[in-house]
């Protein structure tokens, strides 16, 4: 509950809308992709890193491994993967090309990703090749149905 709260004070304070459900935050200015990463686009580059209810069914993060800088990337293909006390999940890049930036904080404080999945938590930054791949990601609403649908399921 104090994470969600955290979450909601953080988007009022950098003016972005949030809409709530049941069980994680949603961020409407984001682009998400089916396998629970998130893309937020600045221009030429995209910072990317996973949902908070992707974070929430990890449970605890222990460990982040992070991408080289300089290494391409595609849409869909692995670039890393996230350790927690439940399991071990691939972290897939929802958009093409070229690893700009990590965040190197994750190597220390890998529950940054728990406690701020959409801010001090992300995992890479990207300079997108092709931005005509951010037409095939959802946007908010579609990630939400995604994410109760698959909830139904389980």
């Amino acid at each position: 509950m104090a994470t969600k709260l955290w979450a909601s004070k953080a988007a009022s304070y950098l003016r972005i809308s949030v809409f709530r459900r049941g069980f994680a935050t949603v961020i409407k200015e984001l682009k998400y992709a089916d396998s629970h990463e998130w893309v937020k686009v600045d221009g030429k580059s995209a910072t990317v890193g996973i949902t908070d209810h992707a974070q929430d069914h990890l449970g605890d993060v222990v460990y982040v491994e992070l991408p080289e800088v300089g290494i391409e990337v595609k849409q869909g293909n692995s670039f890393g993967a996230v350790e927690s006390v439940k399991a071990t999940s691939d972290v897939y890049s929802p958009v093409s090309g070229k690893v700009i930036e990590v965040n190197k904080k994750l190597d220390d404080s890998p529950g940054l990703v728990n406690g701020s999945p959409y801010e001090d938590g992300w995992i890479m930054k990207v300079e997108i090749s092709n931005k005509d791949e951010l037409n095939s990601l959802l946007d908010s609403d579609q990630y939400t149905k995604h994410c109760e649908a698959e909830n139904e399921k389980h």
